[in-house]
């Protein structure tokens, strides 16, 4: 779940047109977080929620799958 919330938030960073500078600085996220995130690493809560929040972005949990009978 983690991976698609991160896919999502590299999505908008490279589209929103600013440098990893000025998304650091509008965050508060640090410039190595932001790399590391778009290499394909993780980060913790407190950043995700930040960049969400950054770009607009919600965070709604999933309806649970019902099983079959």
């Amino acid at each position: 779940m983690l991976n698609v919330i991160l896919d999502q938030i590299r999505a908008h960073i490279r589209a929103c047109g600013k440098s990893r500078y000025q998304i650091s600085r509008r965050t508060g996220v640090d410039q190595a977080t932001l790399c590391r995130i778009m290499a394909g690493g993780s980060c913790k809560a407190e950043t995700v929620e930040a960049l969400c929040t950054h770009f607009g972005l919600e965070l709604v949990p999933r309806a649970k799958k019902r099983k079959a009978r």
